[in-house]
């Protein structure tokens, strides 16, 4: 039924190509996957991702079901920060953030308390240009990698995450403010809000016109739930305020066009506004445990070992990724034109 190949792009098996050998549908899939998840989990362990094409997948629910024959377990909450729209009652789009906007490596929530075991992305509509892409990383390499002295600072002086909130009705105030509170938690009840917050590690601190502040603190290494291996878990370079030029700039090196030249540039000056602010005021930004806000250096070096082992490839329509969000990170690179990429969790 099925044969798996390496992926050309592929490095240390990531991801692990898997294609009918014959005639298939999504239903054979899904029966199949179903029949032998000791199978999926096997090579989602070794692997950290599969890439299943050839298989015909041509919509959500389709999608849907070919994830929850690996994994039933399939959740809806989402205390993330990327806007999303619901496509099935498990199926959102991946985000619904412009096309320019670059989002670096990340394993999926990894500031809540329970993050997801298994990520999965559908491609409905891929990129018609080099662009577009979902790079995978595996975090157990990242850590590996890193300069011994970058890795003692972060264990030692942890991470704190900084994420402000506009409230209900009110405009958002910076382009980085993804959502509204109301927005992220669904309901505008504050003392619903604030319980789930707690519950999640989230510290939360009100502010006038209903904004929201929620304080987090993380250690930035975790131990795979299965294997015990450790990983680099956390948003560091995700959330802190350098982002947006650092990975513009990266990708302009890699593919040099003018439009490229331009967001990074203008990332480079808006950043260099918003500096002037102190961390608690930002729409997103982390710093170490204590507040002191970690070396530049030190996160350059980080984003440069998630660069040098990026797994990047071609979207195909139809195909479905399933990830190991305990090891294996996921960004997205800029593009231009049409694309629609799905995802669910569990």
């Amino acid at each position: 039924m099925l044969r798996s190949t390496t992926l050309r792009e592929a490095k240390h098996g990531l991801p692990l190509l898997v294609e009918p050998d014959g005639a298939a549908t999504p239903a054979t899939l899904t029966e199949w996957l179903a029949a032998h998840r000791d199978w999926s989990r096997e090579k989602l362990l070794g692997h950290g991702a599969l890439l299943f094409r050839g298989f015909g997948v041509s919509s959500a629910s389709e999608f849907e079901r070919v994830a929850r024959a690996i994994d039933p377990d399939l959740k809806n909450e989402y205390l993330g920060t990327s806007p999303r729209d619901a496509l099935t009652e498990y199926v959102f789009s991946a985000s619904e953030l412009p096309g320019y906007y670059p989002i670096p490596q990340h394993c999926e929530m990894t500031f809540t308390r329970t993050p997801p075991r298994r990520i999965f992305f559908f491609c409905d509509i891929p990129p018609r240009s080099p662009g577009g892409e979902t790079p995978l990383v595996d975090f157990r390499r990242v850590l590996g990698d890193l300069r011994a002295d970058v890795r003692q600072r972060f264990e030692a002086r942890g991470l704190r995450i900084i994420r402000n909130y506009a409230g209900p009705g009110e405009r958002k105030r910076d382009l980085m403010q993804l959502k509204r509170w109301d927005e992220m938690f669904l309901t505008t009840d504050r003392e619903a809000v604030a319980t789930r917050a707690r519950a999640e590690g989230f510290e939360p601190v009100w502010h006038e016109g209903q904004r929201l502040s929620l304080i987090s603190h993380h250690d930035v290494v975790r131990a795979h739930p299965d294997t015990g291996e450790p990983v680099w878990f956390n948003h560091a370079q995700v959330f802190h305020l350098s982002t947006g030029p650092s990975e513009l700039g990266r990708i302009f090196r890699q593919r040099p066009a003018v439009q490229a030249l331009f967001w990074w540039s203008a990332a480079a000056l808006l950043t260099a506004a918003k500096r002037r602010k102190p961390a608690e005021e930002q729409a997103m930004h982390c710093t170490h445990r204590d507040g002191s806000e970690i070396a530049r250096a030190d996160l350059e070096h980080v984003r440069d070992v998630i660069w040098n082992n990026l797994v990047v490839f071609r979207w195909q329509r139809g195909d479905v990724v399933a990830v190991d969000n305990n090891a294996i990170g996921h960004g997205r690179l800029p593009y231009r034109g049409p694309r629609r990429i799905a995802v669910c969790w569990a």
